[in-house]
């Protein structure tokens, strides 16, 4: 098989999924469709990518990224009108070109493959990627000669009785000879309803002047599905998400509930690890084995090392190592590494602070820019006091240092190896090494007070009366 250029389109409204977003950068799984389409065609072996862009074209750009060169399809005048603009950025080539839709997110590599390499091997000047569907409505149909070859495209609305039987579709997936291509994109009219120029048109000028058109079949028939509606974009998220916890699953990863656990593309989970209900993982995650993973836990764009227990937490681009434990009630922010054999317990919240090896921080406490060194232990309802309403400011807590409940500690401050603060401290200077620090009101006892109050306040209910 020769090399290839691919023309994926990405400029129309996308009026049916109803959004203030392009289409093709609504996400399936974690990544925006476009990039699904992109995936396939590099997997195919595709040498460069175009990406025509047109509706809010630099949202479009910023998904696509250095992948593809994007294209400006200035007005939205159809799909031929679209690849019509890619005619002078591949002035320099010859050969091979695929066309594909932004919204095609099922297509396959192996797919893609398959129909460049039956293109090249019959010397067709255009070759569509069809598929076989039980329920053709709404398709366009592939009209074929005895002989097997292609005689045109029909849409559903021309189509007549007995073509409307025909069962095989065109996907809207194309490979062209350049040349012959944009031959005949010069000899397709706006001439319908619409007012627009229909890529569709091409095949039907090719084999009016005798040029070879070939169809090959794919073996999925979800290859013909775009994505067009909300409804859609949930139902492909659902197929996607079966094939990711199958895939998981078949690689030695427990899902006690799989229906309720939803996993992106780009997640990696290691052998042996339990994942409860109602489990979350998005982005670029990782997780190790032997860890146990939920019920109710969120976590993105975050690593998880080896024998982690992670309950009822929300954790984001966060670092967790060896059998740390976290939860239930816990929530991890942006920043935060937690060292292995660490623990971060109920209603605790971090962010961007590191808890060293060991080191504990079990319940209701707030973390913020923050290190803790090994053997920590933090008591309930402390405070790290990082903000002052313009600025953020450090805490530092070396190792096996004790923190007693209920503790501000007023940033900047330092805490030195092996010291003790008493419950109840604001502690806003620095507290030596092997030092107790405290920092709190002296205690004052008033005997009768309680006495006295209740009697003003009789006192006070009878002068009411």
């Amino acid at each position: 098989m020769r090399g290839f250029h691919a023309v994926v389109l990405a400029a129309g409204l996308g009026t049916r999924m109803r959004s203030k977003l392009p289409k093709v950068i609504h996400e399936i799984c974690g990544k925006p469709m476009i990039t699904l389409v992109l995936d396939a065609l590099e997997t195919a072996g595709a040498e460069g990518a175009f990406v025509v862009v047109g509706h809010l074209a630099e949202l479009v750009e910023t998904a696509v990224g250095s992948r593809a060169t994007c294209v400006l399809q200035a007005e939205q005048k159809g799909t031929g009108h679209a690849v019509m603009q890619v005619k002078d950025a591949l002035s320099g080539y010859e050969g091979t070109v695929l066309v594909a839709a932004g919204d095609a997110a099922f297509l396959s590599g192996s797919d893609l493959a398959y129909l460049v390499k039956h293109h090249q091997e019959t010397k067709a000047s255009a070759t569509i990627l069809s598929s076989i569907l039980e329920e053709p409505f709404g398709y366009g149909r592939v009209t074929r000669e005895a002989s097997g070859r292609v005689r045109r495209i029909v849409e559903e609305k021309d189509c007549s009785p007995d073509e409307a039987m025909i069962k095989e579709v065109n996907s809207s997936v194309y490979c062209f000879e350049k040349g012959d291509l944009f031959d005949a994109l010069s000899c397709i009219t706006p001439d319908n309803v619409q007012g627009e120029y229909y890529l569709t048109d091409v095949i039907e000028v090719m084999i009016k002047e005798g040029l070879r058109v070939e169809a090959v079949v794919s073996e999925d028939p979800l290859t013909a599905q775009g994505i067009n509606t909300r409804v859609q974009l949930a139902e492909a998220e659902k197929i996607f998400r079966d094939r990711i916890r199958e895939r998981l699953m078949l690689s030695g990863v427990t899902m006690v509930d799989p229906s309720t656990t939803f996993v992106d593309f780009d997640v990696d989970i290691g052998q042996d690890t339990k994942i409860l209900p109602f489990t979350v993982i998005q982005g670029k995650t990782t997780i190790g084995e032997d860890c146990t993973i939920g019920p109710f836990a969120r976590i993105v764009d975050s690593k998880v090392s080896g024998g982690a227990t992670i309950s009822n937490a929300v954790i984001v681009e966060t670092e967790i190592g060896e059998d740390v434990s976290v939860g239930p009630y816990a929530h991890l922010r942006s920043g935060t590494v937690l060292a292995e054999r660490a623990k971060v317990g109920t209603f605790v919240e971090v962010k961007k602070s590191t808890v060293g090896k060991g080191s504990k921080v079990p319940h209701q406490t707030y973390l913020g820019d923050a290190i803790l060194g090994e053997d920590i232990n933090i008591g309930a309802g402390t405070i790290t006091c990082n903000y002052d309403g313009f600025h953020k400011y450090p805490t530092t807590i070396s190792d096996r240092v004790f923190v007693g409940s209920n503790t501000n500690l007023v940033a900047p401050v330092k805490i030195g190896k092996g010291a003790y603060v008493a419950a109840g401290s604001t502690i806003t200077q620095d507290v030596p090494e092997g030092a107790l620090g405290i920092a709190r009101e002296k205690q004052k006892n008033i005997e009768g007070w309680a006495e006295k109050r209740l009697k003003a306040r009789q006192k006070s209910g009878s002068a009411e009366n």
